[in-house]
């Protein structure tokens, strides 16, 4: 195991640079910054180096340095033991007693080598006793010489391994003997055991192999005495109990299935896995016997269920996606109305939309506001039931886009809603568009007059107005509630709500809250998180955690935020919340579902998908090999596409017949689709496929296809004279030419005086004849013919940077990459000019 220098620092308390400059002495390359890593030989020779050479350190470290054996008896005790009169009978090699350490610190090395003669004398058989009158002088055992410093390159140490007892290797000493040399000859090992050496226990009846660490004298290395390799843990055993619950599985055995089954958490399975020795993740199989000893720790039977014959694994299929249920009438609970407000820009539709959250949040009985993206729910007290508030979600869709969308693919979002008409100007047309769209989505329309504070306020005109469109007021004997309101004096704001309930309580509005939520699009977008929709959930409750698809995207829903930046668990019925989670960005009006199963999910949209492509490639043009050269030139050609849409048939007529007669060789003009009516949705659609214009003559302008041109970047025009509609078409088409350059020379200055720079181009000194000289284009004319044509890379005044020379006045001038001036050449100063070409 690697040891990094910090660590050696550490253990011993000192500084990393003095264990560096001990390695650097000792030779050893390896250590070269603190955060260096030595094998464990080189790092307990470095510790031990380290420490025979300070005092302090062996007094701290001595009885924990791992070459240091227990002390040896004193010689004094060792003339006592013999000088004995009853003499010891003969043992097998007894352990040294240990004695009590010295005050003073002991030499590691003389410490060392005085253990190997004492130890082999106890070993040994002790001679009969001599008589007390002769003492015995004690005999110092001869200190070997210590080995030299280890070189660059020197080997250091090597393992010997013992072969087994009962499979001896040729050549190799049988048990009972050792080899003294290297020719072979055997001696008798000794006492002790077979192959004990001097000092240390006998190995009897071990079967390992016993490893040995020793330096390059032979000696062992520290910390690394022959040891017995240490017998593995027992693995826990469990017995299943006999009346527990029996688990019956197939092969094969999944982790996380089988913890499912076992009712655990997939990381605590594999825990127990890791305990008995097996390594498994949770998509791996295990064998049967040991799904039976985790089953039999958590206190079940665990029985295996035999397949048939032929039977195979069978793969499970992915479900059908049920993106859509019936509810059950007992299941329905009632739920907020959606409310959209639609009506012309200038009708004061966002003032009233601020009234109403503003005098929610002044009156703070009457509950909290929850604003939501594109959407915000308000309670108010019900006008019948004063206890009881009760809730209404308005949705914001400026120019009707989402709103239009929904209409299109037979969404019914909105429950009710409000036509904002102002008591000033009247019916406007895009009042009539905004009537047109909510007659088409088939929901109650409540008419709100606003303005009615302004002196020129005439509410009954705007009665009239919409009596001949259908909406008989109900004081007149028809069925649309009229509100007379002021969103500046906050006139008729409670009546307003209180009409929307009223109205809302006769729909009999209800959604089921238990089921998988479903939904639409309200806003999309991208943020920080990643794709996000603004969805308004129509059934159901939605969810964290939920899978949900939308059109070609899938996702889980990771988030659920509201305008405040708050995250909820849950939203349900009438609620419109910021989700987080979807692989894509979907468009607005998409309907969504709330699917269980995720496979089906991702099919579902991966099909979706495929399908988009493939119609987006079957609209395309082939290319064959007739119409290839015909598709190339008319990539390269310039063309002018529009579409127009007219008042009448006659006007739209002669606008195309008037177009078809410009002529031009450069440009050509192609009219996509012309048409009576409004420009429509569909119409900018049109245009921003093919990269057309749109020309309106004596038309108006739907909110949804204005606010679909500023999205796609379709130029629309609008024009009420046909002369000004064909003039402005002729330019367009001369916009599409390139625009012819031209060389406009702006001043001319005359070389008079060259001066060579140590390193670099040289600087022409000229004074300037005609003009001024800028930082630009320059070229240099050299008797009127241009030698070079390139950038001014400085112009100086005297010493100073300028950026503009007069006529009149010297200057220095250096040209990027020339330098071969001559006195009397002129350089031009120049700008290049576009200039628009006609047809």
């Amino acid at each position: 195991m690697p040891v990094r220098i910090y660590d050696i620092a550490k253990k011993l308390g000192l500084e990393s640079k003095e264990i560096l400059t001990k390695a650097k002495v000792l030779g050893i390359t390896a250590a070269k910054v603190p955060s260096s890593s030595l094998d464990k030989i080189s790092a307990e020779w470095l510790e031990e180096e380290i420490i025979k050479s300070s005092p302090e350190l062996i007094a701290k470290f001595a009885p924990k340095l791992p070459e240091a054996p227990p002390t040896p008896t004193p010689v004094q005790e060792k003339i006592v033991i013999i000088s004995a009169p009853p003499p010891p009978p003969p043992a097998p090699a007894p352990e040294p007693p240990v004695s009590p350490v010295t005050a003073e610190p002991l030499a590691p090395e003389p410490v060392v080598e005085v253990v190997k003669p004492v130890m082999a004398e106890i070993s040994t058989p002790v001679p009969p006793p001599i008589p007390p009158a002769v003492p015995i002088a004690p005999v110092a055992p001869p200190v070997p010489p210590a080995p030299p410093k280890p070189q660059m390159g020197d080997k250091v140490g090597f393992i010997q391994l013992s072969p087994r007892p009962g499979s001896p290797r040729p050549g190799s000493p049988r048990p009972g003997e050792r080899s003294n040399d290297r020719s072979g000859q055997r001696s008798p090992a000794p006492a002790g055991g077979s192959g004990a050496r001097p000092g240390q226990p006998p190995t009897r009846g071990d079967s390992r192999p016993q490893f040995q660490q020793r330096g390059r004298d032979g000696r062992p290395l520290p910390g690394n005495r022959d040891q017995k390799t240490a017998p593995a843990p027992a693995q826990p055993k469990f017995i299943a109990p006999v009346g527990g619950e029996v688990i019956i599985m197939k092969p094969p055995i999944a982790v996380r299935e089988f913890a499912e089954r076992l009712k655990q958490k997939p990381f605590k399975i594999i825990a127990d896995l890791m305990e008995i020795g097996v390594f498994a993740n949770v998509n791996q199989t295990i064998d049967e016997k040991i799904a039976a000893q985790i089953c039999a720790k958590y206190g079940f039977r665990f029985e295996v269920e035999k397949r048939a014959k032929g039977e195979g694994v069978v793969h499970q299929q992915i479900k059908k996606v049920e993106l859509d249920i019936d509810d059950k009438p007992e299941d329905l609970k009632p739920r907020a109305p959606v409310v959209t407000i639609m009506g012309h820009v200038d009708h004061g539709k966002t003032s009233l939309l601020d009234v109403i959250r503003k005098a929610n949040v002044v009156a703070g009985e009457a509950g909290g506001i929850t604003q939501h993206i594109g959407a915000y729910t308000i309670a108010v007290p019900h006008p019948e039931r004063k206890k009881e508030l009760a809730q209404i979600t308005f949705l914001d869709t400026p120019g009707h886009a989402a709103f239009s969308s929904m209409r299109a693919r037979g969404a019914n979002v909105t429950d009710i809603v409000v036509l904002v008409v102002a008591a000033t100007d009247g019916v406007m047309p895009q009042t009539l568009e905004a009537l047109s769209h909510a007659k088409a989505a088939k929901v109650p329309i409540l008419v709100a007059v606003n303005k009615c504070d302004h002196p020129n306020a005439n509410p009954l005109r705007v009665r009239q107005q919409l009596q001949e469109k259908g909406l008989v007021p109900d004081d007149w004997g028809g069925d649309t509630i009229y509100v007379e309101c002021s969103a500046v004096t906050k006139q008729g704001i409670d009546k307003l709500l209180e009409m929307i309930l009223l109205q809302a309580d006769l729909l009999e509005l209800k959604a089921n809250p238990t089921r998988n939520a479903k939904g639409n699009v309200i806003e999309s977008g991208v943020s920080p998180g990643g794709p996000t929709a603004t969805v308004l959930v129509r059934k159901g409750t939605l969810r964290l955690g939920d899978v949900i698809i939308c059109g070609e995207y899938y996702g889980k829903v990771r988030a659920l935020i509201n305008e405040e930046g708050q995250r909820l668990k849950e939203a349900g019925p009438s609620v419109a919340v910021s989700v987080l989670g979807l692989n894509g960005v979907p468009e607005a009006g998409w309907e969504f579902s709330c699917v269980d199963d995720e496979k089906a999910a991702r099919a579902l949209a991966e099909e979706r998908a495929f399908s988009a492509k493939s119609e987006d490639l079957e609209n395309r043009s082939k290319v064959t090999l007739e119409n290839l050269f015909a598709s190339l030139k008319a990539a390269q050609s310039k063309v002018l596409r529009v579409v127009i849409k007219a008042d009448t048939q006659g006007s739209v007529e002669a606008i195309v017949e008037a177009l078809k007669k410009i002529d031009s060789d450069k440009v050509s003009m192609e009219v996509l689709h012309s048409a009576v009516g409004t420009i429509t949705e569909n119409d900018v659609a049109l245009a921003s496929a093919s990269k057309a214009v749109i020309l309106g003559f004596h038309t108006r302008l739907d909110s949804t296809a204005a606010e679909k041109a500023k999205h796609t970047g379709v130029q629309i025009k609008l024009y009420a004279i046909i002369y000004e509609l064909i003039d402005q078409v002729k330019d367009s088409m001369a916009g599409l030419l390139d625009p012819d350059l031209k060389d406009m020379i702006v001043g001319s200055a005359e070389v008079r005086q060259i001066f060579e720079l140590s390193k670099g181009i040289p600087v022409a000194g000229c004074m300037v004849t005609v003009g001024r000289i800028v930082r630009g284009k320059v070229r240099v004319r050299r008797k009127k013919d241009i030698i070079y044509e390139g950038v001014t890379q400085s112009l100086r005044r005297f010493q100073d940077e300028a950026n503009e020379v007069r006529a009149g006045m010297e200057c220095g001038i250096r040209i990027e990459g020339y330098s071969d001036f001559q006195i009397g050449d002129a350089i031009e100063c120049y700008a290049v000019e576009k200039i628009a070409a006609k047809l």
